[in-house]
């Protein structure tokens, strides 16, 4: 369904100026309150009604009940007079008109004012898709759910001017009603921070809690970061893990952001570094849930705008799926430099992907598809011809297209030594723990 983009012209602002209607009548008074008109529940709120000068009493009028709500005198000396509430409830929610008494008579009504009780319903959710991070001029979907079937939701924009939309709901695939709103094109010129709440049909000024706040983060403008890991991108349960977003640029804070995630990117203040900025984000104790594709950005303080992406690096959760592939290097583990050497991962488990990695390297795991043969998924990853640079400790893991950052158990270590060195020639060490995953 469309949604219904009605601007909340009501919502914690001054209906607009006065305007005679006729001659011998009063022009109509302003009406609004302080501090808005949305307001959360059992707080104060004050009603102000504003004529003009000469005007000697003011009536507030609440629609559904018969009679004057509340009057009072005009405040000396001046033109407007308030209406107060110590606590606000449901009991107060609803639309006001305001009426002005001169010696020449009554004034016409003031426009309506939309008084809101907040806090009645529990709080809807907020989420941006595909994501909460939108490169500069995109586009974003908001949406809003809840479980109990709100009939509506208000979504509001922060900032100077805020703006509201009142949205439509419609059922959602998973449950409960949702409701949607396009934005775009997005600029770092504002801040994108929104909330949004939910009402039934029958109670338009009794709304929910607000929702946790969104805010869209704007890339693109600025200078990449970098993100890297020193405990490297294979990872096991249980383990601590922290990834370091660094900069030349001087940035102030920053943002990491998970591929896919529907949370907003967790943000940091800048922490001090030799000779860069950064932030380390920790993410102890691993758990399954951490496998992914992360990047980060950078920004300033009194800026909205974030720095581009950094290259994305891959968190690889092993230990996840019941097998433990094998790796068996061809012609052998001890190799001649310039030799033809390929490395044999395969499993009797069905496999899409296979992943080798080798310890203390920087450079992510190596991946090649699944072939099944004889009975085995397998897959040969070539190093030819091979130089002193490719000596080390080998592990090799399969992992599912369903979950591509969750892996099986290690394979058992394979050592490949390349002679032509000092260092190659020793025995191969077995002190390697298997199920470390490096």
């Amino acid at each position: 369904m469309t949604p219904t983009l009605t601007a909340l012209l009501c919502l914690g602002l001054s209906v607009g100026p006065r305007t005679r209607v006729q001659a011998g009548i009063l022009p109509k008074p302003t009406i609004w309150a302080e501090p808005g008109s949305v307001i959360p529940w059992r707080t104060p709120v004050t009603i102000w009604c504003q004529g003009s000068l000469g005007a000697q009493e003011y009536r507030l009028h609440k629609e559904g009940n018969s009679g004057t709500w509340d009057k009072q005198k005009t405040l000396e000396p001046g033109d407007k007079a308030k209406f107060s509430i110590r606590y606000m409830t449901d009991v107060y929610a609803g639309r006001y008109l305001c009426y002005c008494l001169s010696p020449t008579g009554w004034s016409e009504p003031s426009d309506p004012l939309d008084l809101v009780v907040t806090g009645l319903h529990d709080k809807p959710s907020l989420i941006a898709t595909p994501s909460p991070v939108v490169t500069s001029g995109g586009n974003v979907t908001l949406q809003c759910g809840s479980w109990v079937g709100l009939y509506s939701f208000v979504l509001m924009k922060e900032g100077e001017r805020q703006t509201s939309w009142i949205l439509d709901s419609q059922p959602a695939p998973s449950g409960g009603s949702q409701a949607l709103l396009p934005v775009g094109p997005v600029t770092p010129s504002l801040r994108w921070t929104f909330r949004c709440y939910g009402y039934y049909s029958n109670t338009p000024q009794v709304w929910s809690l607000p929702s946790d706040p969104l805010e869209l983060l704007v890339s693109g403008v600025s200078g990449k970061p970098s993100l890297l890991t020193q405990q490297g991108p294979v990872v096991t349960s249980g383990q601590s893990l922290t990834l370091q977003c660094r900069s030349d640029v001087g940035y102030d804070r920053f943002a990491l952001s998970k591929e896919g995630a529907r949370d907003p990117p967790r943000r940091l203040g800048r922490q001090p570094q030799a000779g860069l900025s950064g932030a380390n984000f920790d993410l102890d104790p691993v758990s399954p849930s951490h496998g992914g594709r992360y990047t980060c950005y950078g920004g300033q303080n009194l800026s909205s705008a974030w720095s581009a992406p950094s290259d994305p690096l891959d968190i690889l959760v092993a230990g996840q799926l019941p097998y433990r592939p094998s790796l068996s290097g061809q012609p052998g583990p001890m190799v001649t430099s310039g030799q033809n050497v390929t490395l044999l991962c395969q499993s009797s488990s069905s496999v899409d992907t296979f992943l080798l990695s080798k310890d203390g390297a920087a450079d992510p795991p190596l991946r090649l598809r699944s072939k099944h043969r004889a009975g085995q998924h397998q897959a040969e990853f070539s190093m030819s011809p091979v130089t002193s640079a490719h000596g080390g400790i080998y592990r090799c893991y399969g992992s599912l297209s369903t979950s591509p950052y969750l892996l099986s158990q290690p394979s058992d270590p394979l050592e490949l030594l390349v002679s032509g060195t000092a260092d190659t020639l020793s025995p191969p060490q077995n002190n390697s723990d298997p199920s470390s995953g490096k």
